[in-house]
This record gives C-alpha cells, structure tokens and sequence, in this order.
C-alpha cells in the first residue's frame, strides 16, 4: 500500500500556518485502496454501529441534530448507492480498524515535527471518512481537534468562520459543549454569512482546519469521499477543560472571561477543572444543571 505523501511544499506550509491558521496541502493518497467504495463498505460492516453516522445530504446550513431525517437506507445501501441516494455517511474512529490505524499514523507522521514545535505531543489520534452524494451540505458545526481534510475523490467547497468572534460563537454554546451537553453542530444565522471564507478542495488536495473554527460543507456535483485525521494536543485539551469550568462558573452567577486562543495555556483554569473533576464535584454540578 502507498503511504499517505505531503509535498515538502505543504510540509513547510503547514508548519508556518499552524496552529491557527487554514492552509492547503497536497498529497497523493487519492489511489490508497482502502479509500476506495468497495473498501468503504467493508470498512462500515466493521465499525461498531454507533461509529457509522448517516443521513440524507439535502440539510439546510443550520439544523438541530434531532430535526435530521431518519435515514431510508441502511449503511451498505448508503454506500453502493452514494451517487444517486442524496446522502451523507460518517465512517467514525477508523483507528479501531488495525489497517486504518496505520493509515491515521502514516498520515500524521510527516507533519509531527512541525505539531510538536508548537503545541507539543499529538495526542488521541483520529480518523474519519465521509461520503457523500453530489450536492451534500454538512451543516454549521466546529470540531474541538485540530484537523486535516484529504479531499479523495470529488470537490467540495467549505465555508470557514473567524473562531474567535463570539458574535458567531457566543462562550455559553462553546461552554456546553465543552461540558458535553451541545451538539458540535451551531446556531446558523444569515447575517453571519457575509463574514465565511469559502475555501474549494479538489482530489489531491488537502485543508488543515484550526480548532474549533466554525464552518459547513457543500459537496461539488460528483461523489465525495474525504479522509479527516484529526489530533488533540495540549493546548487544546486545557482550551476546553476551561470552558467547562466557565461553564460550572457561570451556574453560581459569575460572568467569566473566556479562555484564550493558542498561544495562552489556559493552564488555571484547566488544572482547577481536572481537580474538580476528579473530586467528583462535576458530577454534582452536571445532576444539579439537568
């Protein structure tokens, strides 16, 4: 099998944009078989069931998680079917499939130096593929893991936000789903619309997403099929260990300033949130909250 490859151009790209900034790769893993559908559909057989996400592609930009149809076909139908059904599938945790995991690891290694530099250890490695019909929109979302979107087959546009303007993202929404009570998917309003950046991807080309930049995906006219692998580091571990404790803060009627952007450690807060946590005291809080 061919490695994942990132030109030494996009190496050295990516290495200045990160952590913080959208930048495109390149890279030559569009041939890889088991990228390919007949692999795809053996690869959701083995996935646990909770692991494989899919529904039609038709979704308006902004929708609740609960309103998302009921899907007509089961995972198999989905996949043999991609071009003509109008659907979209998420292959979830790939790094629990021994071939894919090697895949993730591959993939990540030649960008691990320049992770390293800056945010220190890659941890909780993952991997995620989607397929998706022609014309499929992936909803308002941000995912908390910096991540890198390998465009296989087709093209897609993804329209990306500022995520620091909490004019888009208020701190309570990023508060509760730090606490594990928000879908990753957002609000969607038509005012913020003006300020997204649409960025196109083609076979071949790949786009590091920063954490928790907020954005939704159009699928192009063909088919889709797209590698996401993604990483915690950190940093971005204690980003979100404060928000919860803002979370908990704001209960008892305090307003507290939101955690920083890299490069702020946000080391406070996240260490009295651990403490919390392992004292058992968010338990209490989450029973009290619900």
């Amino acid at each position: 099998m061919t490695n994942t490859t990132f030109t030494p151009d996009s190496i050295a790209s990516f290495a200045e944009a990160y952590p913080e900034t959208p930048n495109k790769l390149r890279h030559d893993l569009c041939d890889h078989p088991l990228l390919q559908l007949p692999a795809l559909v053996e690869l959701a057989t083995q996935l646990r069931s909770d692991h494989v996400e899919y529904n039609q592609g038709d979704l308006p930009i902004g929708i609740n998680p609960k309103d998302v149809p009921k899907p007509t076909l089961d995972v198999e139908e989905t996949i043999r079917s991609i071009e003509e059904s109008g659907s979209w599938m998420a292959l979830k945790f790939i790094e629990n499939i021994p071939e894919y995991q090697k895949l993730l690891v591959d993939t990540l290694s030649a960008i691990e130096p320049a992770v390293r530099g800056k945010t220190g250890e890659m941890i909780k490695l993952e991997g995620f593929i989607f397929v998706s019909s022609p014309g499929a929109v992936t909803p308002f979302h941000f995912d908390p893991e910096h991540n890198i979107l390998l465009q296989i087959r087709g093209n897609k546009v993804l329209t990306m936000f500022p995520a620091e303007d909490e004019n888009i993202v208020p701190p309570q929404d990023h508060e509760s789903f730090a606490y594990g009570e928000h879908h990753r998917n957002l609000e969607w309003r038509d005012d913020i619309s003006a300020l997204g950046s649409p960025m196109a991807l083609t076979a071949g080309e790949a786009l590091f997403v920063p954490v928790k930049m907020p954005h939704w995906v159009q699928n192009g006219p063909d088919v889709s099929i797209s590698l996401s692998v993604t990483w915690r580091s950190e940093w971005s571990v204690a980003e979100s260990d404060a928000r919860a404790l803002n979370a908990l803060l704001r209960q008892v009627g305090i307003s507290p300033a939101a955690p920083g952007r890299w490069p702020a450690n946000n080391a406070g807060k996240s260490i009295a949130f651990r403490a919390l946590r392992k004292a058992g005291i968010t338990k209490v809080a989450r029973s009290m909250m619900s």
